[in-house]
């Protein structure tokens, strides 16, 4: 998604350099990805080790935000990568789901999860709220709508927005390139705009 496939990682006197994806150096990434030269299966302790010290031995320098993309669940990934940052007293977490009952199950857990273990929740996300025609811009529904809104009311935790599912932000996506700059006039652009204000917004009124 940032273009940044078969870039090396160096060592320096901090630790791992990471891999910066663009000229003015503003975006910092780390994955393990760039560790691996093929798909590996590793178990639990092993990826636990790894996630420590993509906090702690990477030379990731002053930054603005470090945002930790997860898959979806609660596992121990998770707790370690919570207990990890806890030091430096992340902010929360951001839940993504989408209209289907099966995904917003998953965030009634990762909710419970974030209770349990401390982290504010910074609010919902509902991905896919339908679908932008590539030809007309005219957006469907193919699924429900508003689970998203009534998850986070019953949570009582912040609504973030619908993001719709747009043909030309998986292109971007898949392709690495700026979906902002390619297509502002997509009816997802607000959408992504407008959740980011939102969780700055946040960001401003919890550290003041």
């Amino acid at each position: 998604m940032l273009n940044a496939q078969d870039r090396d990682i160096h060592q320096c006197d901090g630790g791992w350099v990471p891999v910066f994806v663009d000229q003015d150096k503003g975006i910092a990434l780390m994955s393990i990805g760039f560790l691996l030269e093929k798909p590996d299966v590793w178990r639990g302790p092993k990826k636990n080790a790894l996630i420590k010290q993509f906090v702690s031995d990477v030379a990731w320098g002053e930054l603005d935000f470090l945002i930790v993309d997860t898959l979806p669940g609660t596992s121990d990934e998770h707790i370690s990568t919570i207990e990890s940052l806890r030091p430096y007293k992340p902010l929360g977490a951001v839940l993504v789901t989408t209209t289907q009952a099966v995904s917003m199950g998953d965030v009634r857990w990762e909710l419970t999860f974030c209770k349990k273990t401390g982290l504010r929740v910074l609010g919902i996300i509902e991905n896919m709220s339908g679908f932008v025609c590539p030809h007309c811009s005219e957006c469907t529904n193919l699924f429900s709508k508003g689970g998203g809104q009534e998850l986070a009311k019953h949570a009582r935790v912040p609504f973030l927005g619908c993001v719709p599912l747009d043909p030309q932000l998986s292109r971007s996506l898949e392709e690495g390139s700026d979906f902002l700059q390619e297509f502002p006039k997509s009816s997802a652009f607000p959408a992504l705009a407008n959740i980011a204000q939102q969780i700055l917004a946040g960001a401003s009124s919890h550290s003041s």
